[in-house]
Protein backbone atom coordinates (compact mmCIF):
# COMPACT_ATOMS: atom_id res chain seq x y z
CA UNK A 1 0.00 0.00 0.00
CA UNK A 2 1.18 3.67 -0.78
CA UNK A 3 2.31 6.20 1.62
CA UNK A 4 -0.52 8.83 1.61
CA UNK A 5 1.16 12.40 1.70
CA UNK A 6 -0.02 15.49 3.02
CA UNK A 7 1.70 18.75 4.41
CA UNK A 8 2.11 19.29 8.15
CA UNK A 9 -0.42 22.16 8.17
CA UNK A 10 -3.07 19.46 6.31
CA UNK A 11 -2.06 17.08 9.32
CA UNK A 12 -3.24 19.67 11.59
CA UNK A 13 -6.28 20.35 10.10
CA UNK A 14 -7.32 16.78 9.65
CA UNK A 15 -6.56 15.91 13.52
CA UNK A 16 -9.38 18.75 14.10
CA UNK A 17 -12.13 16.64 11.56
CA UNK A 18 -15.24 15.41 13.22
CA UNK A 19 -17.53 13.32 11.45
CA UNK A 20 -21.34 13.91 11.75
CA UNK A 21 -23.49 10.39 12.88
CA UNK A 22 -24.08 8.41 10.06
CA UNK A 23 -27.97 9.06 9.27
CA UNK A 24 -28.82 5.32 7.73
CA UNK A 25 -30.54 6.51 4.64
CA UNK A 26 -31.04 3.85 1.93
CA UNK A 27 -28.87 4.54 -1.11
CA UNK A 28 -30.44 4.05 -4.44
CA UNK A 29 -27.99 3.80 -7.01
CA UNK A 30 -29.01 4.39 -10.54
CA UNK A 31 -32.89 4.40 -9.44
CA UNK A 32 -34.77 7.22 -10.64
CA UNK A 33 -36.57 9.39 -8.02
CA UNK A 34 -40.03 8.24 -7.81
CA UNK A 35 -42.54 10.38 -8.55
CA UNK A 36 -44.24 12.28 -6.12
CA UNK A 37 -41.32 11.95 -4.10
CA UNK A 38 -39.30 15.85 -3.66
CA UNK A 39 -36.14 16.16 -4.37
CA UNK A 40 -34.68 18.40 -1.63
CA UNK A 41 -30.66 17.95 -1.60
CA UNK A 42 -28.20 17.64 -4.69
CA UNK A 43 -24.75 16.78 -3.29
CA UNK A 44 -21.91 15.98 -5.91
CA UNK A 45 -18.49 13.93 -6.30
CA UNK A 46 -16.67 16.46 -8.19
CA UNK A 47 -13.10 14.80 -9.73
CA UNK A 48 -10.39 16.56 -11.32
CA UNK A 49 -8.42 14.69 -14.01
CA UNK A 50 -6.26 12.73 -11.26
CA UNK A 51 -9.00 10.75 -10.25
CA UNK A 52 -9.35 13.11 -6.54
CA UNK A 53 -12.14 14.67 -5.58
CA UNK A 54 -13.19 18.04 -3.84
CA UNK A 55 -14.17 18.06 -0.20
CA UNK A 56 -14.78 21.02 1.97
CA UNK A 57 -14.09 21.52 5.85
CA UNK A 58 -15.21 23.61 8.13
CA UNK A 59 -12.45 24.78 9.79
CA UNK A 60 -14.85 25.82 12.79
CA UNK A 61 -16.06 22.82 13.57
CA UNK A 62 -13.93 20.21 11.44
CA UNK A 63 -16.83 19.08 9.88
CA UNK A 64 -16.06 17.60 5.69
CA UNK A 65 -18.95 17.57 3.70
CA UNK A 66 -19.13 17.07 -0.10
CA UNK A 67 -20.27 20.17 -2.17
CA UNK A 68 -23.70 20.61 -2.42
CA UNK A 69 -26.94 21.36 -0.42
CA UNK A 70 -30.73 22.38 -1.02
CA UNK A 71 -32.49 22.65 -4.02
CA UNK A 72 -33.77 26.97 -4.35
CA UNK A 73 -36.65 28.50 -6.56
CA UNK A 74 -33.67 29.36 -9.05
CA UNK A 75 -32.78 25.85 -10.03
CA UNK A 76 -36.33 24.92 -11.38
CA UNK A 77 -36.12 21.44 -9.26
CA UNK A 78 -32.80 20.67 -11.47
CA UNK A 79 -30.13 18.84 -9.46
CA UNK A 80 -27.75 19.66 -11.80
CA UNK A 81 -27.98 23.16 -10.99
CA UNK A 82 -28.40 22.82 -7.55
CA UNK A 83 -25.26 21.41 -7.80
CA UNK A 84 -23.19 23.87 -9.92
CA UNK A 85 -24.90 27.07 -7.84
CA UNK A 86 -24.05 25.38 -4.57
CA UNK A 87 -20.31 24.41 -5.67
CA UNK A 88 -20.00 27.82 -6.91
CA UNK A 89 -21.06 29.33 -3.67
CA UNK A 90 -19.55 27.01 -1.14
CA UNK A 91 -16.25 26.47 -3.22
CA UNK A 92 -16.41 28.63 -5.98
CA UNK A 93 -16.31 25.70 -7.97
CA UNK A 94 -17.05 25.81 -11.73
CA UNK A 95 -18.00 22.44 -12.73
CA UNK A 96 -18.91 20.46 -15.95
CA UNK A 97 -22.03 18.99 -16.68
CA UNK A 98 -23.63 16.99 -13.90
CA UNK A 99 -24.32 13.33 -14.47
CA UNK A 100 -26.87 11.54 -12.18
CA UNK A 101 -25.93 8.60 -9.84
CA UNK A 102 -28.58 7.90 -7.85
CA UNK A 103 -30.44 9.27 -4.44
CA UNK A 104 -30.49 8.95 -0.60
CA UNK A 105 -33.91 7.51 0.38
CA UNK A 106 -34.68 10.08 3.70
CA UNK A 107 -38.09 9.09 5.34
CA UNK A 108 -37.74 10.78 8.19
CA UNK A 109 -37.48 14.13 5.84
CA UNK A 110 -34.97 16.11 8.13
CA UNK A 111 -34.54 18.27 5.00
CA UNK A 112 -38.47 18.47 4.13
CA UNK A 113 -40.57 19.70 7.45
CA UNK A 114 -40.77 16.33 8.54
CA UNK A 115 -41.69 15.04 5.29
CA UNK A 116 -39.95 11.81 3.23
CA UNK A 117 -37.47 13.25 0.15
CA UNK A 118 -35.05 12.23 -1.55
CA UNK A 119 -31.17 13.85 -1.57
CA UNK A 120 -29.78 13.18 -5.00
CA UNK A 121 -26.07 11.98 -5.85
CA UNK A 122 -24.26 13.57 -8.78
CA UNK A 123 -20.84 13.38 -10.46
CA UNK A 124 -18.99 15.69 -12.49
CA UNK A 125 -15.87 17.35 -13.83
CA UNK A 126 -14.37 20.14 -11.31
CA UNK A 127 -13.07 22.42 -14.35
CA UNK A 128 -11.49 25.24 -11.75
CA UNK A 129 -12.03 26.71 -8.37
CA UNK A 130 -11.64 30.73 -7.98
CA UNK A 131 -10.13 32.92 -4.81
CA UNK A 132 -11.43 31.26 -2.01
CA UNK A 133 -14.76 33.20 -0.50
CA UNK A 134 -17.46 32.94 2.41
CA UNK A 135 -20.47 30.60 1.64
CA UNK A 136 -23.05 33.79 0.55
CA UNK A 137 -25.62 31.04 2.44
CA UNK A 138 -24.00 30.72 5.40
CA UNK A 139 -21.03 32.88 5.66
CA UNK A 140 -18.55 29.12 6.40
CA UNK A 141 -15.31 29.72 4.94
CA UNK A 142 -14.15 26.62 3.97
CA UNK A 143 -10.95 24.82 3.46
CA UNK A 144 -10.64 23.23 0.20
CA UNK A 145 -9.18 19.67 -0.38
CA UNK A 146 -8.55 17.04 -3.20
CA UNK A 147 -8.69 13.35 -1.61
CA UNK A 148 -8.87 10.34 -3.51
CA UNK A 149 -12.68 8.48 -2.97
CA UNK A 150 -12.18 6.38 -0.72
CA UNK A 151 -10.74 8.98 2.28
CA UNK A 152 -13.31 11.01 1.20
CA UNK A 153 -15.38 8.72 2.73
CA UNK A 154 -13.40 7.93 5.55
CA UNK A 155 -13.54 11.92 6.61
CA UNK A 156 -16.92 12.30 5.90
CA UNK A 157 -17.88 9.22 8.03
CA UNK A 158 -20.17 7.68 5.56
CA UNK A 159 -18.95 3.97 6.42
CA UNK A 160 -19.70 0.83 3.70
CA UNK A 161 -22.47 2.77 2.07
CA UNK A 162 -20.23 5.50 1.47
CA UNK A 163 -17.81 3.24 0.10
CA UNK A 164 -20.85 1.94 -2.03
CA UNK A 165 -21.59 5.39 -3.58
CA UNK A 166 -18.07 6.12 -4.00
CA UNK A 167 -17.82 3.04 -6.29
CA UNK A 168 -20.59 4.03 -8.22
CA UNK A 169 -19.54 7.43 -8.57
CA UNK A 170 -15.66 6.69 -9.54
CA UNK A 171 -16.91 4.16 -11.83
CA UNK A 172 -19.10 7.07 -13.97
CA UNK A 173 -16.45 9.31 -13.65
CA UNK A 174 -14.24 6.61 -15.25
CA UNK A 175 -16.51 6.06 -18.48
CA UNK A 176 -17.88 9.47 -18.59
CA UNK A 177 -15.08 12.00 -17.64
CA UNK A 178 -12.22 9.76 -18.28
CA UNK A 179 -10.32 9.94 -14.93
CA UNK A 180 -8.40 7.41 -13.61
CA UNK A 181 -10.08 4.48 -11.23
CA UNK A 182 -7.48 4.67 -9.31
CA UNK A 183 -6.85 7.89 -7.91
CA UNK A 184 -3.80 10.00 -7.10
CA UNK A 185 -3.26 9.45 -2.94
CA UNK A 186 -1.94 13.03 -2.02
CA UNK A 187 -3.92 14.89 0.08
CA UNK A 188 -3.64 19.13 -1.34
CA UNK A 189 -5.15 21.91 -0.37
CA UNK A 190 -6.43 23.84 -3.21
CA UNK A 191 -4.84 27.51 -3.11
CA UNK A 192 -6.50 30.44 -1.84
CA UNK A 193 -5.92 32.72 -5.21
CA UNK A 194 -7.88 29.54 -6.86
CA UNK A 195 -7.00 27.00 -9.92
CA UNK A 196 -7.94 25.52 -13.54
CA UNK A 197 -7.56 22.12 -13.82
CA UNK A 198 -6.33 20.67 -17.78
Amino acid sequence: MSRIEYSAEIAELLGRVRRRPTAGWPWRPGEQVPEGLPVKQSWGWLFVPDGRVLTLVNPKDGVVSLPGGSLEPEDAGDPGAALAREAGEEAQALIGAAHYLGYLYDRVGSANGGHECARVRMAAALRAVGPTAPDPASGRHYRRLLVAPGLAVELLGWGEPGLRQARVAVDLAARRLGVPSAAEETIEELPAAGLAFG
